[in-house]
């Protein structure tokens, strides 16, 4: 496990600084303002559907599932959130995290979260099912057209090139049903390049606070 310090972003919210990459899981302009715009507000809120599948690449600190589960909670919708990490956080750290009590969520939502087994699927509430997946974005190979939205969610491309690779990109496009929305904070003209060259329709739109543009894929 990487050294990994607790930080506090411009909003307030915690972050990490994975020291030996000298780089942050979040903006520092805000993690809480930059979780909701890049992956609830720019996509979530897109996807018009009772039931919801998603797929995330990097589960990190939870901050996303917290944000999505409440998203669930407030709207009734039944989502299916399956996420991907290769190193899991200890239970030292991720109890520090303010993101509950920045948010104005049940704290216990939040510890369910990362209380929940690896590698099995775990109900944490009746709108919000949970399969936390301890694996390598790399090695996971996921079925086709099986899930709404992805929130891609990686190191950036410079730290975790693997991740950023047409490999890994294939298998977002595969998995996603017709329609399906693929998102992140990353603007890299490498990145949409390859997005375009794997077969999304690839935009840039605004990013978050502290950052121009971000990209949004669509599968045909």
């Amino acid at each position: 496990m990487s050294e990994l310090r607790l930080t506090t972003t411009n909003d307030g919210s915690h972050s990490l600084l994975n020291a030996d990459l000298n780089e942050h899981y979040h903006s520092q302009h805000g993690a809480l303002q930059e979780s909701i715009h890049v992956f609830l507000r720019s996509a979530f809120d897109l996807v018009q559907k009772p039931s919801v599948s998603i797929l995330e690449y990097g589960f990190g600190t939870g901050l996303n599932a917290l944000l999505t589960l409440h998203e669930a909670e407030k709207t009734k919708k039944k989502i299916h959130y399956t996420s991907l990490e290769a190193s899991p956080l200890n239970a030292d750290i991720t109890e520090q995290l303010n993101y509950a009590e920045k948010a104005g969520i049940d704290a216990d939502l939040f510890a369910n979260l990362h209380r929940a087994g690896w590698n099995k699927v775990v109900e944490i509430s009746p709108f919000f099912s949970l399969e936390k997946r301890e694996q390598r974005f790399e090695d996971y190979s996921p079925e086709p057209n099986t899930y709404d939205l992805i929130y891609f969610d990686a190191f950036a491309p410079n730290y975790h090139p693997e991740a950023w690779s047409a490999d890994v990109l294939t298998a977002c496009y595969k998995t996603l049903k017709t329609k399906g929305i693929w998102v992140s904070y990353c603007a890299q003209g490498a990145v949409r390049r390859t997005l375009m060259s794997v077969g999304f329709d690839v935009e840039k739109i605004p990013g978050p606070p502290g950052k121009r543009e971000m990209l949004r894929g669509r599968k045909a």
